[in-house]
């Protein structure tokens, strides 16, 4: 199923994106910097630094007692049978993906609802990732299904060497639980694929040269017929070198479905086309608003203002009253029929208007029910919406608790049963069945106490930032704690790509730094998505310092508060979170005793040659052009290191199957700061991708040297 909630999806997967043609220092070289061999992956003379410091770090962070100790305690969490396996629907059966002792690489299985929801599911394995792994001498990571409308029978297998997002495609019958013999195969690369139908896809993939945007992802799109080589397939689109990347396939909901082509132009700007009468037309939308698709409705989720003229909005949802308007908020949601779109109408129904301190989350639809799922202060709140006699319907789907609230569709074609999960940072998740509209819930599963909760709270406080914006954060903490100054505290932030950090249960936080007597502070700073898009925009490009700013402004807030002190103070942040603790480390190496930085992003003169980077000239500036290099350099952290500085030991983690954020970036980090004196420690894993491990042995061991070395210097 090809679906087009391209705002969140496309979002998501760039923020955390960053994909990964084969680089050399060749590329655009710069002789100013000695460690651009450090830029290619696999030289033995990079590997060769990565294993003496890998040698280094494990002899001090992932030896004795307690190392072993709290390995052992987050592999069995990880590895645990008691937590929830959550489903999908596909077709009769109830498919979950497993990992555990037995199944390291995991395992697709199925049951029925009736078996789930007893204690003691009866599963039937469908596909034995290990078993694949053994068979065919590949280290196989599974990658997620694109399945075939209706789903239940065909689906394409992802599989990734590794770790790495670069997959390899492979058809698979779900019912017969065995490769198609002669289906459908593509070669690793960075696919965009859906199915058209029974025996044809919509693929954009690596077609050979030219086939490539800049970026390093497809930006052709053909139609590949079953039987033929992908090598025949016909031309369906083709994008510009200079776009993020081009995908097509197919929308279905219910009864309606639409063929859409879709071609991110920059990381915020897209165009998409729908299929009529034989031919791709253009949506007359604003490049930056994205769409989806209700039943014969067309949904646009607005990134900016969209003035629409001299019409204005005629019909609301019920139990409000918004003014008529000709301009729409950034921010909003918009519904119109798809058909009065493409006809030129402009009669939108606002579906969701923000405030300054709500946003949008996300939407979800149900056979007959729009769901959406908005933030009031960094909490969620479910509303379920009807079009009736062409009006909208608006009411609270009430659920337990105050906590974060995720709602998925059991089946969105076929009924309004969904499934629900709630949790917080002291509470594990628990998974209901409800169905629409009256929404009652029956509790299905809930996962275990992992951690001792006893005497902790969740507070929810506010930092002014150096321009005077308010920051709110969340604090985990003793409700007897002492405030002077001495806890143990740790920060996580990321700040970017519109993504929200929310209240959720975290296992090995819990067990590894709350349980000991640790604070854990989550930071809701500008240029993620807490309060939508404007919350974002604020800390764009030039304007990217706010988000420091605003990290810097929380960690002085909890030194005022008497929470903790400089010398028990750390913080810890991946991908764009790494980037932030790059530049917490340059900019303010006084606040903090312990940095762990992990798969960042930290050299912004060349990130942009390297792997996908040239996709996130949208979210930082384009260092090529002088006028922006002049703010980005103000935020390379590889570049504004300082040899007469003090920085704390700070703890850099990456790995060389990352084929989103080079490895480079931490590799060069760390020999520029060695070759200035400074101290610092360094571990890259052999495998893992941008997640930093490939199975569950592997991420328990790097979180135990994260704990370890946290403790080390904070205590």
């Amino acid at each position: 199923m090809f679906r087009l909630r391209f705002s969140r999806l496309f979002l998501t997967f760039a923020a955390c994106l960053l994909m990964f043609p084969p680089i050399t220092p060749a590329e655009a070289p710069d002789e100013s910097d000695p460690f651009l061999w450090l830029e290619e992956v696999q030289g033995e003379k990079a590997l060769d630094f990565a294993r003496r410091h890998n040698a280094i770090t494990e002899s001090l962070l992932a030896e004795g007692p307690e190392f072993k100790t709290a390995q052992a305690r987050f592999l069995s969490i990880m590895d645990s049978k008691e937590r929830i396996p959550y489903i999908s629907k596909r077709g009769e059966f109830y498919y979950n993906f497993w990992q555990d002792a037995s199944h390291p690489k995991g395992v697709i299985r199925r049951t029925s609802l009736v078996s789930y929801q007893s204690d003691s599911p009866d599963w039937e394995t469908v596909l034995d990732f290990d078993a694949l792994a053994k068979a065919e001498g590949e280290s196989w990571v599974y990658k997620g299904l694109t399945h075939l409308h209706p789903p239940g029978e065909l689906c394409l297998v992802r599989l990734s060497r590794g770790g790495a997002d670069a997959t390899v495609l492979r058809e698979f019958n779900l019912l017969e639980k065995k490769f198609v013999k002669d289906g459908f195969y593509a070669p690793e690369a960075k696919h965009r694929v859906g199915w058209r139908d029974r025996d044809s896809l919509y693929i954009a993939t690596d077609f050979g040269p030219g086939s490539l945007t800049e970026s390093g992802y497809p930006r052709v799109v053909k139609e590949w017929k079953r039987g033929t080589p992908l090598s025949a397939a016909t031309l369906v689109f083709e994008g510009e070198p200079e776009d993020i990347s081009v995908s097509a396939g197919k929308s279905h909901h219910g009864e309606f479905s639409e063929e859409f082509i879709y071609r991110a132009k920059t990381f915020y700007a897209n165009e998409t086309s729908v299929l009529r009468d034989g031919k791709w037309v253009k949506l007359d939308k604003p490049d930056s608003a994205t769409i989806d698709l209700f039943q014969d409705q067309l949904l646009l989720t607005l990134r900016d203002d969209y003035e629409v003229g001299d019409d204005s909005a005629t019909t609301y949802p019920s139990a409000t009253n918004y003014p008529s308007a000709t301009t729409y908020p950034s921010g909003a949601l918009l519904v119109i029929p798809l058909d009065d779109f493409l006809a030129g109408k402009r009669d939108f129904d606002v579906l969701f208007r923000p405030t300054p301190r709500t946003s949008l989350a996300s939407t979800t639809m149900t056979k007959n029910w729009l769901v959406l799922n908005e933030l009031d202060e960094v909490k969620n709140k479910l509303y379920r919406m009807q079009r009736v006699d062409g009006k909208w319907t608006r009411e609270a789907i009430q659920v337990p608790g105050t906590g974060t609230v995720g709602f998925s569709p059991l089946d969105a074609h076929q009924t309004d049963d969904f499934l629900l999960t709630l949790t917080d940072f002291l509470t594990p998740a628990s998974l209901y069945l409800g169905s629409l509209p009256n929404g009652k819930l029956q509790k299905l599963k809930a996962n275990p106490a992992y951690f001792k909760t006893e005497g902790l709270e969740i507070q929810q406080h506010h930092a002014t930032s150096k321009d005077g914006t308010k920051v709110p954060y969340f604090q985990v903490s003793p409700s007897a704690m002492v405030l002077d100054g001495s806890n143990p505290t740790l920060i996580n932030g990321y700040g970017g790509f519109e993504i929200p950090l929310l209240s959720n249960y975290r296992a090995i936080t819990g067990s590894g730094w709350l349980e000991k007597g640790g604070v854990f502070v989550l930071a809701n700073i500008r240029g993620g998505g807490e309060f939508g898009p404007a919350w974002h925009q604020a800390a764009l490009k030039a304007n990217r310092q706010k988000s420091y700013d605003d990290f810097i402004a929380i960690a002085e807030d909890l030194i005022a508060r008497k929470v903790t002190s400089p010398a028990h103070l750390g913080v810890r942040g991946g991908s764009n979170g790494g980037l932030l603790m790059g530049n917490m480390l340059v900019q303010r190496p006084d606040l903090f005793e312990a940095i762990v930085c992990q798969v960042p992003l930290l050299d912004m003169k060349r990130y942009n040659k390297l792997l996908a980077g040239a996709s996130w000239v949208g979210e930082y500036g384009d260092p090529d052009k002088p006028e922006e290099w002049a703010f980005l350099e103000k935020y390379s952290p590889y570049h504004q290191l300082k040899k007469d500085a003090t920085y704390p030991r700070t703890l850099f983690t990456t790995s060389t199957r990352d084929d989103r954020v080079h490895p480079g970036h931490a590799r060069k980090m760390v020999a520029r700061m060695e070759a200035m004196g400074h101290d610092v420690l360094y571990h890259e894993n052999i495998e893992g991708g941008h997640g930093g491990a490939a199975n569950n042995k592997q991420r328990a061991y790097i979180e135990a040297m994260v704990v370890r070395y946290l403790w080390k210097q904070l205590k």
